[in-house]
């Protein structure tokens, strides 16, 4: 499977917002499945597949219905932009990243020791361990009804 990258927008052929019954079709089933409802937001439900052998994990947010709203990849062959990005360095996507716009950086040490690397505008962590990255997450905001909300950063960009 490719493993393509798309702030916003998804992975591949799969789209934020899509039901569960539509992923599972095209990837199939997942080999572990978690409920994190309880230990998130009250507003909202979060659903966590995990599928080991692609390296990729699939969050579905709601309440009323859940839909997909968040990826997570150690997938090596994963790209961003048309970069593999497992193969640069913190500095080599944080050139990317300004580059393709995205220039809301925000940078910190996770309790677990992982650095965390955000871009605001797409909605997009990496995480890196010893100066290497780890995982990547990518996502959207889901509303309680499982409607993708809009990401408003104009608030931001006009200080």
């Amino acid at each position: 499977m490719k493993m393509e990258i798309l702030l916003l927008d998804g992975l591949n052929d799969l789209k934020f917002g899509d039901l569960p019954e539509h992923i599972e079709k095209i990837i199939g089933k997942p080999d572990e499945v978690e409920n994190l409802g309880e230990e998130a937001d009250e507003d909202l439900d979060t659903i966590l597949w995990n599928y080991d052998k692609m390296g990729i994990s699939v969050f579905f947010e709601g309440k009323n219905k859940h839909v997909l709203s968040c990826f997570e990849t150690d997938n090596r062959e994963a790209t961003l932009f048309g970069q593999k990005v497992f193969e640069m360095s913190e500095d080599e996507i944080t050139a990317m990243m300004k580059k393709e716009g995205l220039t809301q950086i925000d940078t910190e040490t996770e309790e677990w020791g992982e650095k965390r690397v955000s871009f605001d505008e797409g909605l997009i962590d990496f995480y890196f361990q010893d100066g290497r990255l780890v995982t990547v997450n990518w996502g959207v905001f889901v509303n309680e009804n499982g409607e993708i909300e809009e990401f408003d950063d104009e608030e931001e960009d006009e200080d």
